[in-house]
């Protein structure tokens, strides 16, 4: 497995799900982080935990789609650790599922901001740290909705095609730079957006918890959601020094969903 001893690596979304997750595998194989999230709370019980076990964390609770505030976070990571190799820039959100003309114009804005204007906000400021450094590699959130169709998700699918649309673009800038860029694309995970899903399936058609959650799997070939461990572990591949060659891929990490 990679290591990533004296790596920094800087999540955004740290506070919950595959970003905590993603921080703890980090920690445990050596790296600095820089952590972010809009829930405070969250996010400083993950940093305790990870301080506790010996990681060095810099943690900030600010939104993604602040540009000011991610300017100050990358040069605060940047001043106190010397450098920034790796970012993922995980952080998002979803809505209620609804077709395409009763989602709701806010609801659509709010997704567009923190899904693809983060992600460009986070990459803005990323990539001149990353030049400074010689190089690194940024792996940004998208999903198998941004690489297909997505019924009664359509803000949601249009915000990931962004985020796969400036992955590709950075990758092409920054190739002769030695910055890598690509995107994780996971399907349905066990985290609190699919349990969300879950939930207002039970509601909307009055069945059972457990054939709500049999509804969001059947969707995928294989049967089931993943462990969000198994979309973690993908996504410390694909950041690794170990995957060198690969930059401007939308990595399916999605149980065949976008194979059919």
């Amino acid at each position: 497995m990679a290591d990533f001893a004296g790596k920094v690596v800087q999540i955004t979304g740290a506070a919950s799900g595959l970003g905590a997750l993603a921080a703890q595998e980090f920690a445990a194989k050596g790296a600095r982080l820089m952590l972010s999230d809009v829930n405070a709370g969250g996010l400083d019980e993950i940093t305790r935990a990870l301080a506790a076990r010996g990681a060095e964390v810099l943690a900030e609770a600010f939104s993604v789609s602040d540009d000011s505030a991610m300017a100050a976070h990358v040069a605060a990571g940047v001043a106190r650790f010397g450098r920034l190799d790796i970012a993922l820039n995980n952080a998002g959100i979803a809505a209620g599922l609804n077709r395409l003309p009763d989602i709701p114009l806010g609801d659509y804005d709010r997704i567009m901001e923190v899904n693809a204007r983060g992600v460009f906000v986070g990459m803005r400021h990323q990539i001149p740290a990353m030049l400074a450094a010689g190089g690194g590699s940024i792996l940004n959130t998208a999903s198998a909705a941004g690489l297909v169709g997505a019924g009664q998700l359509a803000a949601y699918a249009a915000s990931k095609h962004a985020v796969v649309g400036m992955t590709r673009s950075a990758a092409d800038e920054l190739a002769r730079h030695n910055i890598r860029v690509n995107a994780n694309c996971p399907s349905f995970a066990d985290t609190a957006m699919v349990a969300a899903m879950s939930d207002e399936i039970t509601a909307r058609h009055a069945i059972p918890p457990d054939e709500a959650r049999a509804r969001i799997a059947a969707r995928v070939p294989m049967h089931r959601v993943a462990d969000p461990a198994e979309v973690v572990q993908a996504m410390l591949w694909i950041v690794s020094d170990e995957n060198s060659f690969m930059t401007g891929q939308a990595v399916s990490v999605d149980g065949g969903l976008t194979a059919i």
